[in-house]
């Protein structure tokens, strides 16, 4: 299921209710080249260790299955931008656990969203995440895994909608070897990004290079949008349909901006295990322009229905 050289590498979070390595392998089924996995259960402040072992299992299975890009999605309950100082202490203590155990897994990036700042206002809440981020990598010197943050919808007090407040954080950490950024095509959409037309890419690239540059943006969500343009609403859409719709995916995949960058689903399952990603992983790769190839079947039969946790 390999890309063509030049297009981004196209794959989707996967489960590890099987167990960490069975991920890779699951990925590899369904014709990923790129996994995204939780490392514990994403409504947990602290997951059980993750055992030397099962890293190293994970390791392997990634190589073996030929998976390209790997990524860790933080839980759901740290704010690293609230002002109430105790849930800051916690978040702050469960994001370095997230980083432990993305190294340990030896992936390639952790994605984390940024936080809302819940009325003490924009500038007091980036300064937080920036606060933190330092910390972080002050904490963890020899860190191997990229830390991400990912553009948020705009609902409520949530922080980075836009490209200038992900650019605030970036330039106040000042570690581009070790922060990046995730663009979620869904978020992107609902904070009122258009991105379906010839000229409004192009807009977009060209305030995505004024901000921070293309070289910062180190993965891509690939969503549709169940919501219209603007609506601050996070509702994702499988591919195409959507208000986004097969032209605003169809310049993304075939830019050659993001060659080797990872692509990951978060699309909805609908309780049909993975056969939603491989129809839609067929509708990514049906839009590359050089690929030549069609839509791809999973390698080995599907197991007994399960369901990845719902990422937003």
């Amino acid at each position: 299921m390999d890309e063509s050289l030049d297009s981004m590498l196209l794959g989707a979070h996967v489960g590890i209710a099987r167990g960490l390595p069975d991920a890779a392998h699951e990925g590899r089924r369904i014709g990923c080249d790129a996994i995204q996995i939780f490392s514990k259960s994403p409504q947990m402040w602290e997951g059980p260790p993750i055992v030397s072992e099962a890293a190293i299992e994970f390791r392997k299975a990634v190589r073996a299955e030929r998976i390209r890009a790997t990524a860790v999605h933080h839980g759901y309950l740290l704010n690293l931008a609230t002002p109430k100082r105790p849930m800051l202490r916690r978040s702050r203590r469960a994001f370095l656990d997230e980083v432990r155990r993305a190294e340990l897994l030896g992936v390639d990036a952790l994605i984390f969203h940024p936080g809302a700042h819940l009325g003490s206002g924009i500038d007091a809440g980036l300064a937080l995440i920036a606060e933190g981020l330092k910390e972080t990598l002050e904490a963890v010197p020899d860190g191997k895994v990229r830390l991400t943050l990912e553009n948020s919808a705009g609902q409520g007090t949530t922080l980075c909608s836009t490209f200038e407040q992900l650019a605030r954080v970036l330039v106040t950490v000042n570690a581009p070897g070790r922060v990046g950024v995730v663009l979620d095509t869904c978020h992107l959409f609902a904070s009122g990004i258009d991105f379906r037309t010839d000229e409004a890419y192009g807009r977009m690239i060209d305030d995505l290079d004024r901000a921070f540059g293309r070289s910062a943006v180190r993965a891509f969500h690939l969503n549709d949008a169940q919501a219209p343009l603007g609506s601050r609403r996070d509702r994702h859409e499988n591919i195409g349909k959507g208000s986004i719709g097969l032209d605003g995916f169809r310049r993304i995949v075939n830019d050659p901006s993001w060659k080797d960058v990872p692509g990951y689903l978060e699309t909805p399952l609908d309780g049909h295990d993975y056969e939603r990603y491989i129809e839609d992983l067929g509708t990514l790769r049906s839009l590359l322009l050089s690929s030549g190839t069609e839509p791809p079947a999973p390698t080995r039969p599907l197991k007994s229905p399960r369901r990845a946790s719902t990422v937003k």
